[in-house]
């Protein structure tokens, strides 16, 4: 009887935990959803995004709401992120100092070009948003902290890979591919690498209408104490007014700030980079 209790026991255990860790992934992936969504989400909106039964999503909200990750509205039944959520996300933010060093000379970079200034991490192979001062135009663009955008198709992305070993960046966009999204979208590895080499030489990248038509982007990059790129400023925002003759003195503008924010977080700039092929 003893051996036959032992052999069922791991058994159970195993059971249970897997139980659990479909259930934590199922929380997490909600949470996502939610995230992602401006508006809230309805019960039936939840459930059917993941696959699930309305009352296994109820289950699972409710455990949520008990820890104030979520929150609901009792008079439109819409879920949304809660309290808790954010300020969990928000300690990423602490940690990463350079996001609040960074937004002085974010308003800055509004106040001299008039332009919205994002602030954008390497992450996962793609960019993501982590800090914007948005420009008070009526006419600007504006994202969502924690979007995402292609590294080929975007003045941060393509500031953040210029810095990167040339053999690496390259096999970072060949695993991505190289999506074209407007006409002007670089799509060939030995068309991106000219790029690369080109924003290396002048210290700035530009993204000319390559993922939004009618939009422009200009990025340069930030380091830490090892010379390291941790992120990159821009200012983007329509092309009528990001004018090419423009560009020179926005760039300088740019370049100016990411270098402030350098010097204001201890780094230092990088050291000179490989080309493809090891040179």
């Amino acid at each position: 009887m003893a051996d036959e209790i032992k052999s069922k026991k791991p058994k159970t255990t195993k059971q249970g935990s897997a139980t659990q860790v479909q259930s934590l992934s199922r929380a997490l992936l909600l949470l996502e959803r939610l995230a992602a969504s401006d508006m809230g989400m309805s019960l039936t909106e939840v459930a059917g995004s993941l696959g699930l039964a309305p009352s296994t999503a109820h289950r699972l909200l409710n455990s949520l709401r008990s820890h104030d990750f979520v929150d609901v509205d009792e008079v439109q039944g819409l879920w949304s992120i809660g309290v808790h959520a954010f300020s969990i996300g928000n300690a990423y933010l602490k940690k990463r100092d350079f996001i609040a060093q960074a937004r002085p000379f974010m308003k800055r970079l509004v106040a001299e070009t008039g332009e919205t200034s994002n602030l954008a991490i390497l992450e996962k192979n793609s960019v993501v948003y982590v800090g914007q001062v948005e420009s008070p135009q009526t006419m600007r663009m504006v994202v969502s902290l924690g979007s995402r955008s292609p590294l080929h198709a975007s003045g941060v992305g393509k500031a953040l890979l210029s810095v990167m070993p040339r053999k690496d960046a390259l096999e970072i966009i060949r695993k991505t591919g190289m999506a074209s999204f407007t006409d002007h979208t670089i799509t060939t590895p030995s068309q991106f690498e000219q790029e690369l080499n080109k924003i290396s030489q002048q210290g700035y990248s530009l993204d000319d209408e390559e993922q939004f038509e009618g939009l422009r982007c200009i990025a340069a990059n930030i380091y830490n104490e090892y010379g390291e790129a941790v992120a990159a400023i821009s200012i983007s925002g329509p092309a009528v007014r990001v004018k090419w003759e423009r560009i020179p003195m926005l760039s300088a503008l740019v370049m100016d700030a990411a270098r402030e924010v350098t010097k204001a977080i201890g780094g230092r700039g990088p050291a000179p980079l490989k080309r493809a092929g090891g040179q």
